[in-house]
């Protein structure tokens, strides 16, 4: 199963991370980069809440994502930032490109996004190929915490036009087997009291244990792995943290 992010899902990640917002993470990973010379590439950049602020702090950042919708906000960004980007429509499983980069960023937790682990060792494996030699991957995944909370909430969101958007999330599986859970979201779009459409997502995340990653790291080639907790970079995770960012380097030499 493919997660995708549909008309509404789109709009309401848009609303509720707009360009502009931060949680720690465009701090830093703009101070990360500033140790990076050359090409940085962001796959699934979304609707460009971390790309957007790079660009304008002069970084050469291009990205790609699997849905139009979000690329098309994407593009917005842009346009309304006076920013220009390469954006593409492509897949963790299967870019590629004929250049190589300095850094591979991937905030946001986006990575949990692929649910089977030897598909994520193989996606692990393309970065690397993609990476320039000395080159570094930095990327967040979310604590398991956050997958193994209370599920039902509801949300909403009120357009600047005085529309209504609501998400209701239910979760309907945890398979402690596979690390993984599985998501009804439920989209609502309001307008006058009436309902104008709706969207249901099935939404599958897979969790990563801390050293369970950093070995996949290592296995797919990386050295010199620094997992931090919360944004404090080089401080160890700890019980309460809500991201651990992974940064690991590609051997500055060795095989491609």
């Amino acid at each position: 199963m493919e997660n995708r992010y549909g008309r509404l899902a789109s709009w309401v990640y848009n609303l509720d991370k707009p360009v502009g917002r931060s949680f720690g993470d465009v701090e830093y990973y703009r101070q990360l980069l500033g140790e990076c010379a050359g090409p940085v590439l962001e796959p699934a950049v979304g609707n460009g809440r971390i790309l957007v602020p790079l660009l304008k702090a002069g970084f050469a950042v291009e990205g790609f994502d699997t849905s139009e919708e979000m690329l098309g906000y994407c593009r917005e960004a842009c346009r309304t930032h006076d920013v220009a980007a390469n954006l593409t429509r492509r897949r963790f499983e299967d870019f590629a490109y004929d250049r190589k980069f300095a850094a591979i960023i991937i905030p946001a937790g986006s990575l949990q996004l692929i649910t089977d682990a030897a598909a994520a060792s193989a996606v692990l494996r393309r970065f690397h190929q993609h990476l320039l030699p000395g080159g570094k991957l930095v990327l967040d995944l979310d604590a398991i915490d956050g997958f193994l909370g209370p599920s039902g909430a509801l949300r909403s969101w009120t357009t600047e036009e005085g529309e209504l958007l609501t998400l209701m999330d239910h979760r309907v599986e945890t398979d402690y087997i596979a690390q993984t859970t599985l998501s009804h979201l439920r989209y609502e779009h309001w307008r006058s009291g009436n309902l104008a459409a709706t969207e249901l997502d099935l939404f599958k995340l897979r969790w990563w244990g801390v050293e369970e990653f950093a070995l996949a790291l290592y296995a797919a080639g990386f050295t010199d792995v620094v997992v931090s907790g919360n944004y404090q970079r080089g401080r160890r995770p700890r019980k309460g943290d809500q991201v651990v960012t992974f940064e690991a380097t590609r051997p500055a030499s060795g095989t491609a």
